[in-house]
């Protein structure tokens, strides 16, 4: 069973779920007042530190995450011991409901790419929903189809596309979905082996094409920090 032990500067303020922005972002919009009030009145708020795991592959979640600020990745573990990225899990989004619907131990591991800010909301609480609030219930599964649609492209994109088109597409999708710092590095800093699991190569493979992205001027880095200077360079490449 999975049990997380909090410092006492763990705990964040706790914020009333009905006047929380980010549930505009998450199945969560679709409850009423009156099911946040009560959900607000049990959820447990923490700060998640860069590095430290939310939850492990085989882990049983007694609950769902929101994630109120901060980057997660969601990763499998492979045959041959390699963590294959699956997906990057930001602001405004749930972690955990498909293991809570499904009744399942986890079959992703979760760890923070930066500091987090997360409220974990009890099963009960969310099983209660479930079962009585049918806008909710349909907005949830709709979130899993969406999901697995995801999850179907990256299969279909690790079998037609070659390293350098996968690597340079989530270049190009870290770049669109969180933007750049204010000297234009990327905001979302992966590292080289992080890179690697994500398109599915080795992490040697994955540092010899980004540096070859920057000897054909598509990016530049300063560290692990990159930054895109051709973003149509990157699109076109084959």
């Amino acid at each position: 069973m999975f049990l997380v032990f909090l410092e006492a500067n763990d705990f964040i303020g706790m914020s009333k779920c009905e006047q929380c922005i980010i549930r505009q972002f998450n199945s969560l919009k679709s409850l009423t007042r009156e099911e946040l009030v009560r959900i607000s009145a049990c959820k447990t708020s923490r700060v998640v530190k860069k590095g430290e795991i939310i939850f492990e592959e085989g882990d049983t979640i007694n609950g769902v995450y929101c994630i109120k600020d901060g980057v997660c990745k969601l990763s499998k573990l492979s045959a041959n011991g390699k963590d294959q990225i699956v997906k990057l899990v930001v602001k405004g989004d749930l972690l955990g409901q498909r293991s809570l619907v499904g009744d399942e131990s986890s079959n992703l591991s979760a760890v923070a790419i930066n500091d987090m800010e997360v409220c974990f909301i009890p099963k009960s609480e969310i099983i209660n929903d479930l079962e009585k609030n049918p806008k909710f219930t349909l907005d949830v599964l709709q979130q899993m189809a969406k999901d697995l649609k995801i999850s179907e492209n990256i299969i279909v994109n690790m079998a037609q596309k070659s390293v350098r088109e996968r690597l340079a597409d989530i270049l190009i999708y870290i770049h669109s979905s969180f933007g750049v710092d204010k000297n234009d590095f990327l905001s979302i800093v992966l590292s080289r082996e992080d890179y690697a699991n994500v398109v599915g190569t080795a992490t040697e493979s994955a540092i010899r094409i980004l540096s070859q992205f920057k000897k054909e001027g598509l990016i530049s880095t300063k560290g692990k920090k990159i930054k895109i200077t051709d973003i149509e360079g990157l699109r076109r490449i084959e």
